[in-house]
């Protein structure tokens, strides 16, 4: 980890105790460095916006650092924050879209249980309860120690 990553780290490290706009300020100060044609710095400040309150200014810059080019660690993290972003700002289908996407295209991710964790909370948001259940279930169902085929089983009916 280089220097300027340790800073940003160190940042959301003590997010908590931030307020919005001191978070926002720092992050974005951080992410200067590197201008705005870097995917990674276009990734934090849309994150910096996202948890301070501003998916309204973080859904255009996940979007442009996914064009960018991220890599294989921070892809699927601005793809899960986009959706989520998309879905608390009312594009519920939109939300579900990218993460099927996501799920469809890149099905040996790293982050595949996190996709399918907001992939459930949008489809809740949309009203569809049952097919929520089957995908947080059959995320889960691998790391059961047990009843890990019945589980499979069950939440697949549940999707219909």
């Amino acid at each position: 980890m280089d220097d300027w990553e340790r800073r940003i780290a160190a940042v959301w490290e003590h997010a908590s105790g931030m307020d919005e706009v001191g978070l926002i300020d720092a992050i974005v100060a951080i992410a200067a460095e590197r201008g705005t044609d870097d995917a990674r710095a276009e990734f934090e400040r849309a994150g910096a916006r996202d948890s301070g309150g501003r998916p309204d200014e973080a859904v255009p810059l996940y979007e442009r650092a996914l064009r960018l080019g991220l890599d294989d660690e921070h892809r699927p993290q601005a793809v899960i924050q986009l959706a989520s972003s998309i879905r608390n700002l009312g594009e519920v289908d939109r939300a579900i879209g990218i993460l099927e996407a996501e799920l469809r295209e890149h099905p040996d991710a790293d982050f595949r249980d996190e996709v399918a964790a907001f992939l459930a909370l949008a489809l809740a948001s949309s009203g569809r309860a049952g097919q929520a259940t089957s995908v947080a279930l059959l995320a889960l169902a691998p790391h059961l120690r047990r009843y890990t085929r019945s589980v499979t089983n069950y939440a697949r009916e549940l999707a219909g």
